[in-house]
C-alpha cells in the first residue's frame, strides 16, 4: 500500500511519515499533483558474522612480523600472503 501526500501537509507530518516508510509503505511526496519524491528507508545490513580486514579473502598471512621487516627484506624473501 502507498500514501501520496501534498509536500505542504508532509511537513508537518514528517515523523509519521518516516515512521509509515519504515513500516514498509511506501510514501510518494508531490507538488501540484504531480509526484516529485519518495521517503524510502535505508536498508540494513543483514546481521551475522563479517569477514575481517580489508585483505581477508586473501587467507591467512604466512609472515605475521611483516609489519617489522624493511621492504628489500620482504622483496627478497617468501611470499607474504599465500596464492590460490
Amino acid at each position: 500500500m502507498s500514501v501520496q501526500m501534498n509536500i505542504v501537509t508532509a511537513k508537518a507530518r514528517l515523523s509519521e511519515l518516516v515512521a509509515r516508510a519504515e513500516a514498509g509503505e511506501e510514501v510518494i511526496l508531490s507538488r501540484n499533483g504531480k509526484a516529485v519524491a519518495r521517503i524510502v528507508p535505508i536498508p540494513r545490513r543483514p546481521e551475522g558474522p563479517r569477514a575481517l580486514g580489508l585483505w581477508s579473502h586473501l587467507g591467512p598471512m604466512t609472515d605475521p612480523d611483516m609489519f617489522l621487516r624493511s621492504c628489500a627484506e620482504l622483496a627478497a624473501g617468501e611470499e607474504i600472503l599465500p596464492r590460490k
